[in-house]
């Protein structure tokens, strides 16, 4: 696949925002309510959140087809918004993102999340080496699945 990888700027915000809502569409489908962040996210806050996030968006040609956004601390890569084009997911773009943030870590640990009723989403994070660490009951029959996996020993 013919994919190039590149460190997101505030400049990728529209593209980023028209993949991210089009690739949590089928999660608003699975959990029946579009009252999401992703896709509830202005672009003004997209552009904002961008000059203090880390990550990466993937290019196929000219157009934009994935995004992964991070912050890091000393002890923890947290990742999220793992954003994929509709068309092209299942395709190892969301993988590839996601060896590119840990490997740019020097964080010991990565965090994510995920819906417990995103199976997909979670077997693509245990396949990558992701263990489910805990799960917070959402109150209505969901619970938000965080997920850990080692990146590196903590001496090194």
């Amino acid at each position: 696949m013919d994919i190039e990888l590149a460190r997101v700027t505030p400049a990728d915000a529209g593209e980023i925002l028209t993949i991210q809502r089009a690739a949590f569409v089928s999660e608003a489908l699975i959990y029946g309510t579009a009252d999401m962040p992703p896709l509830t996210q202005t672009l003004d806050e997209l552009r904002a959140e961008l000059t203090e996030a880390n990550g990466w968006v993937a290019r196929r040609g000219p157009r934009l087809v994935g995004a992964i956004r991070v912050r890091e601390t000393a002890e923890l890569l947290l990742i999220g918004r793992i954003a994929i084009a509709p068309d092209l997911q299942g395709e190892g773009i969301g993988r590839t993102l996601l060896e590119a943030v840990e490997r740019d870590s020097q964080a010991p640990e990565a965090e994510l999340f995920t819906g417990s009723l995103s199976e997909a989403n979670v077997r693509l994070y245990e396949s990558c080496g992701y263990r489910i660490t805990e799960r917070v009951d959402q109150g209505d029959g969901t619970s938000q699945v965080f997920m850990r996996k080692t990146l590196r020993s903590a001496s090194g």
